[in-house]
């Protein structure tokens, strides 16, 4: 029992994070139905800042979560005027996206492959490999702080959706496009810095990562099946789908990697995706699609 209860404690934790790193890809889907290939080389990037920061000015990576949220809000301002706004209302543009999402993914890579080199790293604040007990239980401070970050990020993020008047026409942009355009929604708008805020999400994923995992460039190609399997099992477009998949394939794959071995604990992912692609592909919270 002490067991199982410490492997579900590990797994929560694990699964605030992945919430946060999913919840920008999947509001960038819901707004623009942009399928962001290059949005886990945008967590290493806001891992980079973090670790940049901690080496260079001793800034602590929760600290610097804010700042590597800025920077890739930037980024992603820049990147959506000058490669997704032209043909945003091309009938294809999803299927275009595909391409020009993994094109910028190699691009960042290469930058960042010729800035840091593809050699492992990892930010040391103390707490990284310190840990709360519990008894027999323990957690460890770096998951549970960054957990924790994790998920009061993404409860403002949905206050900011709900009770906000920009909040509300993004809402009314992921519903029906048009609609809210002939409601006087200026979409592109609102696409542009929906596109900043994902990757803004991304950034501030990537500097709470930076002391959880190690990371080098190379690492995103890792991270794009785990990030769109709890996308999909969740419901494209669905905040709250893409934290309850987080939080529940997180639980999975902890007691998977307990039990099976850390190979499966990945394989756990992958298997998901599959499945439910197979049985409910519009997600546990997806709307389901209506047959012509």
């Amino acid at each position: 029992m002490i067991d199982a209860l410490q492997v579900l404690i590990l797994g929560l934790a694990l699964g605030g994070v992945f919430a946060l790193m999913a919840s920008g890809l999947t509001l960038i889907f819901g707004v623009m139905r942009i399928v962001n290939l290059a949005h886990p080389i945008m967590i290493i990037v806001g891992a980079f800042i973090a670790y940049w920061l901690f080496r260079s000015y001793g800034v602590d990576p929760i600290l610097a979560t804010p700042i590597a949220a800025a920077a890739l809000f930037v980024i992603g301002i820049g990147l959506y005027k000058t490669v997704f706004e032209k043909e945003a209302a091309n009938a294809k543009y999803s299927e275009m996206t595909v391409l020009l999402t993994f094109a910028v993914a190699l691009c960042f890579d290469g930058l960042l492959g010729s800035l840091f080199s593809n050699t492992q790293r990892v930010t040391t604040p103390a707490y990284a490999t310190d840990a709360f007990f519990l008894g027999d239980i323990f957690i460890p401070k770096g998951q549970a702080y960054a957990g924790i970050v994790s998920l009061v990020i993404i409860a403002g993020l949905l206050v900011f959706l709900k009770f906000t008047r920009f909040g509300t026409a993004i809402r009314a942009t992921t519903q029906n496009r048009a609609a809210a355009q002939l409601m006087g929604v200026n979409v592109q708008r609102v696409s542009m810095l929906t596109f900043g805020i994902g990757l803004g999400l991304a950034g501030a994923a990537g500097a709470l990562v930076s002391f959880i995992f190690s990371f080098f460039p190379a690492k995103h190609w890792e991270w794009i099946a785990i990030l769109m399997s709890l996308v999909v099992l969740g419901g494209m477009g669905k905040i709250m789908g893409a934290v309850t998949g987080a939080l529940l394939l997180s639980v999975i794959a902890a007691f998977v990697g307990t039990y099976a071995g850390a190979t499966w604990s990945t394989m756990t992912f992958f298997i998901a995706l599959f499945v439910i692609l197979l049985v409910r592909p519009q997600g546990l919270l997806g709307d389901k699609v209506e047959e012509a």
